[in-house]
């Protein structure tokens, strides 16, 4: 409890002493022995490299079939327990059931590495994380509510679709082979579908709060790619040829289509401000995909893309509630602004005089960006 910020509510009049006493009780009926839960991790992480260190000593001695049969079962005894605790776990304490769903992830995730390990198998990664997405992916989409199970099977989304747009060395002849720009710009941007996903999930009950956060983290997604691009940094992985991509109309055209139908999606599904605030994003962001191309080689009008970008994201933020992003959008704009400073000049009064420059607009903009937030910010973040 901060006794400090208690007594400054006290005495500023926020809340009377009686207010005070009523929240310290309550705190200390609450509190929560943050030291014994420290040291009882310590013992059972100790006792969990311990076991890990032991198998690793008898590891080559172990049979294959034994280890993999050990490994399925745990993944199988996770699953049950899922199954027939689940619910009961849940209204005990959530973070129980979130938990379970982590340890049923790892496990099924790290038995595709456990597999390849013992029969030397070679495979791109895109594989065993397509699969896992295809087999518990459904699981922890229905059941899971924390950041952690959302972030794990949006990276799985993205870590897939960049690694089989990156390619990889052909095992017969050794050379570096990957796929055509478009089918680069396809998969790349099929996790942008997670808004238009987590939008449609929160139309059913007891989904709501996954559905927001798959929802913000495909917004992520797309603003991260379409920051990529206006920096000229058009995709992962390289023509069948090894050569660059030609990233042209055609790819940029198809990942603007995508994120259109993604805005399509959320604007139609989540009608509250904050779903037509992100609707308008994932819109935005698509005119900047499509605007790339012209871009390249043009160190100004790529910096306006960027700045475009980060602008309507702040806009966006304010219609849609969104504090801590509205944030993130200026500290975006000044970042760009300072690097900016450095590619027009190269030599140190040209960026002396560039960082000055940049400094005064990057106050103006902090300037803008109070004023608008005391005047239209709402007081916290919307959740709706």
């Amino acid at each position: 409890m901060n006794e400090r910020k208690l007594k400054a509510w006290v005495d500023g009049g926020v809340i009377d002493a009686e207010a005070a006493a009523r929240i310290r009780t309550w705190e200390a009926a609450h509190a929560r022995p943050l030291a014994l839960w420290a040291v009882i991790g310590i013992g059972a992480l100790a006792i969990g490299l311990g076991i890990v260190l032991v198998v690793a000593a008898n590891w080559d001695d172990i049979p294959a079939m034994v280890r993999l049969g050990i490994h399925l079962a745990l993944v199988a005894a996770a699953l049950g327990l899922a199954w027939w605790q689940g619910d009961r776990l849940r209204d005990r304490n959530p973070w129980i059931e979130e938990g379970l769903l982590f340890v049923i992830g790892a496990l099924g995730l790290s038995f595709f590495a456990h597999l390849g390990q013992a029969y030397q198998t070679t495979s791109p990664l895109w594989q065993p994380l397509l699969t896992w997405l295809a087999l518990l992916g459904p699981l922890l989409l229905l059941r899971g509510q924390s950041w952690l199970t959302a972030l794990a099977l949006m990276l799985a989304m993205g870590g897939a679709a960049i690694s089989y747009a990156s390619g990889g060395y052909d095992t017969l002849d050794g050379r570096w082979s990957g796929p055509s720009p478009d089918e680069v710009a396809i998969v790349t941007s099929l996790p942008l579908l997670a808004a238009g996903l987590g939008a449609l999930l929160r139309l059913s009950p007891g989904r709501e709060v996954m559905g927001l956060r798959i929802e913000q983290l495909g917004m992520i997604y797309a603003v991260g790619m379409a920051s990529l691009m206006a920096i000229g940094i058009y995709g992962w992985g390289s023509g069948s040829d090894g050569g660059d991509p030609d990233y042209g109309a055609g790819p940029l055209g198809l990942r603007a289509a995508v994120l259109l139908a993604g805005a399509a999606i959320v604007f139609l599904v989540h009608r509250a401000a904050s779903g037509k605030a992100a609707a308008a994003v994932l819109a935005g962001a698509a005119a900047i995909v499509l605007l790339s191309g012209p871009a390249e080689g043009q160190t100004a009008f790529a910096a306006i893309l960027f700045i475009a970008l980060w602008a309507g994201v702040a806009a966006a933020s304010i219609h849609g509630g969104w504090r801590a992003t509205f944030q993130v959008a200026v500290a975006m704009v000044a970042l760009r602004l300072i690097v900016l400073s450095f590619e027009f000049d190269d030599d140190l009064l040209g960026s002396g005089l560039g960082l000055i420059a940049s400094g005064v607009m990057i106050l103006g903009v902090a300037w803008a960006a109070v004023v608008i937030a005391r005047r239209y910010a709402p007081p916290r973040e919307a959740s709706a």
